[in-house]
Parts: structure tokens; sequence; C-alpha cells
């Protein structure tokens, strides 16, 4: 039966639609009092308030106001530049973290491994460390709490041993030794998340100190580093910041400033909105004398950029690798009442000879973050001939008036290509399916007591262990990869070293440390062994510092 309409239906639309039209210029003449002032500066502001109110008034729905608020947010700054970001608030701590050098809990990097949760080593001075817990202990229960064989993931770890500093947790840890699991009382503590990875003699002559970010325990951490290797009688330093995306301008500028003379301007910022700022070496530095190079390559970044340019500019060191990634903008952290973070571009860096560190992002953030992919499309990461920079403006070097690149990231002195010959399918199906890691954690728990009886130290390690042919097929067997396939033992041949190496690295990480780790696979890694003979010849290496020398001189 269809509907009809009567007086009391009529009488409600009437009086519903007075009250929006009520409501509309009520709201529409309350706009005046706090928009006038921003309508003569900014009309687009104005118009963003208004869109605002008539959603939150007139909308069909229910909207929430927090989430539409975080979008419209995030959208607003990604038609800025690639790096200025909104970081919610549950994700700002976590993201904080690294950079903090530090984070609140037990002190051990572990594994889950078959399914139980494994040490992988308790963290030298840390709570876990005080107590006992050592490598290879299992961990069973937690505050009572049946673990094992239930599922557990890295995230329910990091929620069950993560805590605020003077908490109180209890493990149950299953020793292979021991058929009795023992209960373990550790008090969480402040826990160093260590950015130098690794510093050792390389040659008897030359020390290398590898820095992973730069946070703002680096500082010391390098000082350090540079303490021990000059106790080594060290007269060469390499400097790896291979991969290493950066991290705080102020830590960058103190490294650089342990390396370069006092009064030598370091950097300059600029911006819209902040004026020139410069800043200076002090002086005093650890490393101002003795020979230096710096390894980049295309994921080096930012402060990584910062601590090259200015070497590069003064002629203080030479650099080595493949152009850096080009991230010159200055980031300032604003909090939001709700506890989120806009992280807002400022200003750009600026080395000291004047070169832009950015690179041009005007195609919009996908553009931006695909550079790399066609750096490797058209052949740069391979030939230095095919590198292409936007602007191609160059600058004089403040020492020897060599010229270098401006227009986005570093241009090494040398270029070191990348080295694909060895890295085949095989070798990164072997990587990807985690099988390294599942392995060694095995074959170094179960073997563990003799391998320290055999290898008391990583110099005899080094020197006397090799991957026999056996241990590696077990390893690669573990990845689930049919040797029976001629594909595969035609690139096993091509991939062996390194697979071998790999497979060793890995042991020397798990029984001493990651500084282990790298001083094994570093011998086998071109652009590592290229920067010892370039910076252990001379001659060499003061004529690259003294002006431009074609590459095929090297």
């Amino acid at each position: 039966m269809p509907y009809t309409a009567t007086m009391k239906d009529f009488i409600f639309f009437d009086l519903n639609n007075w009250y929006m039209k009520f409501r509309f210029l009520f709201i529409m003449l309350l706009f005046p009092i706090g928009v006038v002032m921003a309508q003569k500066s900014d009309p687009g502001l104005n118009n963003f308030q208004i869109a605002w109110q008539l959603i939150n008034n007139f909308y069909v729905d229910t909207v929430n106001s927090d989430l539409l608020a975080r979008e419209a947010i995030a959208s607003m700054l990604k038609k800025l530049d690639p790096h200025s970001v909104l970081i919610p608030a549950e994700e700002v701590k976590a993201m904080n973290e690294p950079l903090d050098g530090n984070f609140e809990g037990v002190g051990i990097e572990f594994a889950i491994l078959d399914d139980t949760l494994t040490v992988v080593s308790a963290i030298p001075g840390g709570p876990s460390h005080k107590v006992g817990i050592a490598s290879g202990d299992r961990i069973v229960a937690i505050d009572g709490s049946n673990i094992a064989s239930i599922g557990i993931q890295n995230s329910d770890v990091f929620g069950l041993l993560r805590g605020k500093k003077g908490t109180e947790v209890t493990m149950t840890i299953l020793r292979k030794e021991n058929r009795q699991s023992v209960d373990y009382k550790v008090v969480r503590d402040k826990i160093p998340i260590n950015s130098v990875e690794a510093a050792y003699m390389i040659s008897p002559v030359t020390g290398y100190i590898k820095i992973n970010r730069f946070a703002a325990t680096t500082h010391d951490e390098f000082c350090e580093a540079l303490k021990l290797l000059k106790k080594e009688k060290m007269d060469n330093l390499i400097l790896d910041l291979r991969g290493n995306g950066g991290g705080y301008l102020k830590t960058a500028l103190d490294i650089a400033d342990e390396l370069i003379g006092p009064g030598k301007m370091l950097l300059f910022t600029q911006g819209n909105s902040v004026p020139r700022r410069e800043h200076h070496a002090t002086g005093g530095g650890q490393w101002e004398k003795g020979e230096l190079l710096v390894l980049i390559d295309e994921f080096s970044a930012s402060a990584s950029e910062i601590v090259a340019g200015a070497i590069q500019d003064w002629d203080r060191g030479v650099i080595m690798g493949r152009r850096s990634f080009g991230k010159g903008l200055v980031q300032r952290p604003f909090t939001l009442p709700d506890g989120s973070e806009i992280r807002l571009t400022i200003a750009k860096y600026y080395t000291p000879s004047g070169r832009s560190i950015q690179k041009p992002y005007e195609n919009g953030v996908k553009a931006y973050h695909n550079e790399l992919n066609q750096r490797m499309m058209h052949g740069e990461m391979v030939f230095r001939d095919s590198i292409k920079f936007k602007n191609e403006k160059m600058y004089e070097t403040l020492g020897s008036k060599r010229l270098v690149f401006g227009g986005g990231g570093i241009m090494p002195d040398i270029f070191v290509p990348l080295d694909t010959l060895m890295y085949t399918r095989l070798y990164q199906n072997l990587h990807a399916s985690g099988a390294f890691n599942r392995f060694v954690l095995r074959y170094a728990d179960a073997n563990r007591a003799t391998l320290k009886q055999l290898y008391p130290d990583i110099k005899t390690f080094t020197s006397d262990f090799s991957a026999s042919d056996s241990l590696t097929f077990q390893l690669i067997n573990e990845a689930g990869i049919d040797m029976d396939m001629a594909e595969n033992r035609e690139q096993f041949k091509i991939s062996e070293i390194l697979i071998k190496t790999q497979l060793k690295a890995y042991l020397a990480r798990d029984l001493w440390g990651t500084s282990a780790y790298y001083q094994i696979i570093n011998g086998i890694m071109p652009a590592v062994q290229k920067s010892v003979e370039v910076i252990e010849n001379e001659k060499t290496f003061s004529q690259i510092l003294s002006e431009r020398v074609p590459l095929e001189s090297f």
C-alpha cells in the first residue's frame, strides 16, 4: 500500500528544514570571528576550516574526527616534500628508540627457534648478562606463563620482556647441559642500542669503523672506538657509512668535528623561514691528522652525507663507493596535543662549498622513492659514466680546488661498481629463506663448547676455520633448495665463496658479536678491499686529494 503524507509529516519537515537553515546560518555567522585574520593572509586555510565545519555538522554519517584530522594532516604533508611526515602517537616512541640509543628491557638478542624463544646473546653489562643468562639458553616461561611451543611471535616477545626501568620479570630458563629449568629474576634497565657495529684493525696499520646510524650515543661510541684503534697503532682510518640512513644532525657534526680541523665550516642550513646557520669545527678532534677514507653507497643519506660532504669539501679524506642517496632536508619535530608528532622540513643542508645535498623531488613522493631503481636501470650502479645529475653544477673543494658535483647526493672521488656477479638467484633464495640464521643458531648451540675450545678468539677463528662442503650443503638443505637441479649446481659454483664466507661470518657473529661478522665478510667485499689498497698507497692517496684523477688510474 503506498504511503500518504500527513500534516504531521509536513510540520516535521518544515521544522527540520528551518532548523537546518538556522544551524547553517549560525555557523556561517561564527566563522568571521575565527577566520578573518586567516582570510587576509591565507584564503586556503579559510576554505579548510569551512570544509571541516561543514563535514562535522552536515555529513550524513557520524564522522571520526581524529581519523579525519590525521588523514588531512598526512595528505597536506605529503604534498610538501618526501620527508615531512605525521607520526601517530603510538608509533613515536618506537621510531625514536634507535636514535635515542637505548630502550628499556632485559637486554637480550633473541631468535625463535623450533617454536622456542632462544637467547642469541645477552648484551654485555645488561640486566640478563648480570644474572648469568647466556647464549643458547631457552626461555620457556615468563612470569610463570609457558611460552614454549605455542606459536610465539617476535611482537609477543617485545610485549613480554620490554618494560619500564626498575620493574622485575622472571624468566624460566632451560639450559642444554641441565635437565631442570631455572628461574632468573631480572630487573629491567636501560639497554644500549649500539650504532658502531664494528671497530677493528683491518690491517696492521689501518683501522676500520662501521657506523649504522647517527644516534644520541654514536659520538661516544665512535670516540671509544678511535681510542682503542689508536692504542693498536692505527695510521689510517676507513669509516664505513654504507647503508647508513642518517639520524641526528648534532651527532653528525660531532663526528665530523673529530675528523676536521678547528674553525672550518662543517655545514650550513637555510630555509624560507629559517635564517642561514653555520656550524664550525671546534678543534681537539681525535683524528684530525691521520689518513681518512669514507665508504658510501646509494643508501648513505642525510647525516652520512653531511659527514662525507664536509670531508670531501675540505680535501680531508677520500670518498669512495657510489653516489649517496641525496637527502638534504632538515626536519624539526613538533608534538601535537594527542601525542602524535609532525616532522616538518624547515631548511636544507648545504656542504661547506655551498652544495645542496638534496636531490629533486618535484615529481612526487612515488617518483622520489623510485629514483634508486631508476639509477639501477640506467646503469649508474655499475658504470660511472652513466651517472646523471639533475643539476650538474660544479663546485670547488676548499683546499686543492678540485671539482665536485652538486645537484643531489655526494659523488665519490673513487667509484666502486655494484658487484652482482656472486649474488645469484640461488644465493638470494638462500638468504631470503632465513636459513643462515636458523642453521647457524642450531650449529652453534650444538657445538659452542667445542668451537670455543678450538678457536679461543676471533683472530684464530678467522685464520683457521673454514666452512666445509658438508656444512655448506647442510645449510642449503635447511633452505629446501634442490641441488639435484643443474641450474642450482651452476649457480652454487658462482656463489660458493660468498655462501661459505657468509656462513663463517654468521657463526663468528654468534660467538663474538657483530664486529666479528664484519671482520669475516669484509675479507671478500671488493669495496672494502679496494679501500685498504688505496689508503695504504701514499702516492695514490695524496694524488686523489690534490687533483681529479681518472677512474682508470685505480
